[in-house]
């Protein structure tokens, strides 16, 4: 009971929280080691719309056949149960060598709400839709003069959304049974993407390859995670995500990954970690902050390949080139984020992104394939 109101205290005031250890957190990977992943089904796609401390995402992220990346995302928070809020963001990565700077995009949104049934999200100028089939979203956005937004994405038939586990979920807390936090991630790993961004200087087509996750954090975003890796990489054949997070030392320090690889095909292997692994193999001190940035990563992905059981494994290394951006969060984010982490002694939250094209290295039992894409990734130290 003790340690429930010191959590409390910690949601509400954004106080420190005690040392609670490994034992506090259930991470989706113990789920995984009996059920490596489970397939969406249409009600899996549902706002959670928590009624306490949250912070709830849908972010989907295109590469265009024609060159440039984008993101489009709906953030809505719940500060302590007392007031929420909702927010549209988007950006626009050019992929032209420099020439054209980011586009970047965020604005507070007005009259929002959820459909009945919590499958789509609505607000003045903003409509995120789920399809009668739940099998593709369609986005509009006109908030803000810089980027409007008009972009219909759909989950490849064939290819399922997955979670990983039972439920894609980790629980924090000291009872199992009663937790004061979660972490809950789903994905729709390959998608199709039509249609197009439009800012002041013309229209960007998007229309390529997608990747959706909606995302929920139940507690104080760092609370719950210390830091973040974030892999999404499309080729013509294939794709690959994973999405990993550290808790800080409050939970023990405890690494949770989950990722998948795919084709138009349908699911290769999917599962979290020890299967799934991140590891920044170089680093470079950002002077500005002190974070380690990293200049070398390698993404691994193991299991066995969905139907037939077959080892597998892949993997993408090397240098991550040039930065693509540097985002300063506290800067950057609506306000609503600097009211959730406000007090947290340490929090200094940064993301680094870069783009580089990469091999996809994937072996099926002894068969041995390979292809080129584009590896889109993030490495997000917050504190």
């Amino acid at each position: 009971m003790f340690n429930w109101a010191k959590q409390q205290l910690a949601n509400v005031a954004g106080t420190a929280e005690p040392i609670y250890g490994p034992e506090a957190i259930q991470p989706v990977s113990k789920q995984a080691e009996n059920t490596p992943f489970t397939e969406l089904k249409k009600d899996d796609m549902k706002w959670i719309v928590m009624d306490s401390t949250c912070v709830e995402t849908q972010t989907f992220y295109f590469m265009s056949d024609a060159g440039p990346m984008g993101m489009a995302q709906i953030i809505y928070s719940n500060v302590a149960g007392i007031r929420t809020t909702a927010q549209f963001s988007a950006k626009i990565f050019y992929q032209d060598g420099g020439k054209t700077p980011h586009l970047w995009s965020t604005d507070a949104l007005n009259n929002y709400g959820f459909s009945d049934d919590r499958f789509s999200f609505y607000a003045d100028n903003v409509d995120f839709v789920l399809s009668d089939d739940g099998t593709s979203y369609t986005i509009k956005a006109n908030v803000n003069p810089k980027c409007a937004v008009d972009v219909k994405v759909t989950l490849v038939e064939g290819v399922p959304g997955f979670m990983a586990g039972k439920n894609g979920t980790s629980a924090f807390g000291t009872n199992p049974q009663e937790p004061w936090g979660w972490m809950r991630h789903t994905f729709w790993p390959r998608c199709k993407v039509e249609g197009k961004f439009m800012t002041q200087n013309g229209d960007v087509d998007m229309t390529g390859r997608g990747l959706f996750i909606h995302a929920l954090q139940g507690m104080k975003p760092h609370h719950a995670a210390a830091r973040w890796n974030f892999a999404n990489f499309h080729s013509p054949t294939y794709s690959a995500v994973m999405m990993e997070f550290t808790t800080p030392p409050s939970y023990g320090s405890t690494t949770v990954t989950v990722g998948a690889i795919t084709t138009d095909a349908g699911l290769v292997l999917a599962g979290a970690s020890p299967a799934c692994s991140v590891v920044h193999e170089a680093t470079t001190e950002d002077p500005e902050n002190e974070w380690p940035e990293p200049t070398a990563a390698t993404y691994k992905w193991t299991g066995k390949t969905v139907g037939e059981g077959k080892p597998a494994s892949a993997v993408l290394d090397g240098s991550l080139g040039d930065r693509l951006d540097r985002v300063d969060v506290m800067a950057e984010v609506p306000r609503f984020v600097k009211q959730i982490v406000a007090g947290a002694a340490g929090t200094k939250p940064y993301i680094y992104q870069f783009a580089p094209k990469k091999t996809l290295k994937l072996k099926i039992g002894d068969e041995e394939k390979s292809e080129e894409g584009l590896l889109f990734t993030e490495a997000t130290f917050i504190s």
